[in-house]
């Protein structure tokens, strides 16, 4: 069999699989293309489980469309706390003020491929659940099954051999089962054809197809070049307390997690004796030091390692805003910040 003739003859084992063995999620069956787009963008480099409450809440605050396009940025921001890559949720507004302005949801692939911040996987995911329309959606999952069952060697990351992939599973789906196919294809990705470990192959309906399985080569695919490591930066984060206020401050409005509110920091890892600097600078004074911190956090490309204090001062600083307990809790700081937020409440009294 040829590359394309073994993923073609994926879709009647895989949707007889997902009838029986198919996830119970919140956004399945339904073909509202609204709670498609949005379950997709949420799923965007995040665990089904950690999604999951987050669907739901934002489901019974923002139920439409237009819902999302006219709900205020602080509390979108909320909304999506703890979610991480916050340009998601802003693109995701920004594309339900484009369909609410419209009147209706794009319907094909094309059109969706034009909204902010949905790209190749989203638009075929959509376009393919809620529309019907024969196109694939290729995430990691569906290039994991794909390699293994066609044996195919390029290197996943270059953008040619994905692209060439793609083409291949243009051809595979079928035209009158796209959503379930795609849907079976990501479940198998997720539960069965796994990334981490040996797959778990005696239970894969593609088992007899596929010529990783065959040839006992499963661990060698999909090939993936090595990525870079990250980048570590070292920070020292400071909890100013004063009357039953804590300080923060809003991030500039570009890059990482622009516009969130943050508590003040400063580059470097800085002992005690050094960390009165800034706060000195700030126009504050130091009044008694209370806790000292340690947290980290991992993005994509950097880790960031931080050194926290806990104190109370005294003064004005106008670039910082201080808020009591129920000012942070409206507000939305990044889960970057989650070791100090936690800190941060049991720092302020209750009511």
């Amino acid at each position: 069999m040829t590359e394309q003739q073994r993923l073609n003859a994926m879709a009647a084992p895989l949707l007889a699989w997902y009838e029986e063995h198919k996830r119970a999620l919140p956004w399945r069956g339904t073909r509202d293309p609204y709670r498609v787009w949005v379950s997709e963008i949420m799923l965007q480099q995040t665990r089904v489980a950690a999604v999951l409450p987050y669907y739901q809440r934002w489901m019974e605050e923002l139920p439409t469309v237009e819902d999302l396009a006219a709900v205020e940025e602080e509390r979108l921001m909320k909304l999506w706390q703890g979610l991480g890559y916050y340009s998601r949720a802003r693109n995701l507004q920004k594309a339900a003020k484009i369909i609410a302005a419209a009147g209706a949801f794009p319907e094909t692939y094309e059109a969706l491929l034009r909204l902010p911040g949905v790209g190749d996987y989203t638009a075929g995911a959509v376009a393919s659940i809620a529309f019907g329309q024969p196109v694939p959606a290729v995430d990691g999952n569906v290039l994991r099954v794909a390699a293994r069952v066609a044996e195919l060697r390029e290197d996943i990351m270059d953008v040619r051999a994905r692209r060439r992939i793609r083409g291949l599973m243009e051809g595979a789906v079928p035209p009158d089962h796209p959503g379930a196919y795609n849907q079976a294809l990501m479940d198998l990705g997720a539960t069965v054809c796994l990334p981490n470990g040996p797959p778990l192959c005696p239970q894969c309906p593609l088992a007899g197809l596929c010529e990783a399985n065959r040839l006992g080569c499963q661990d060698e695919l999909p090939v993936r070049k090595k990525k870079a490591g990250r980048r570590r930066e070292e920070m020292t984060v400071y909890l100013l307390v004063q009357d039953g206020r804590i300080a923060v401050r809003r991030r500039e409005g570009r890059g990482l997690l622009a516009g969130l509110w943050e508590f003040p920091h400063v580059p470097g890892a800085l002992d005690e004796a050094a960390a009165g600097g800034p706060v000195a600078q700030w126009g504050l004074a130091a009044m008694e030091w209370q806790k000292t911190l340690q947290a980290k956090h991992i993005f994509t490309h950097v880790e960031w390692h931080m050194t926290g204090y806990v104190l109370t001062v005294r003064g004005e600083c106008p670039a910082l805003t201080w808020v009591d307990r129920a000012g942070l809790e409206g507000l939305a700081v990044p889960s970057a910040f989650g070791k100090y937020l936690q800190e941060a409440f049991a720092c302020l009294p209750e009511g």
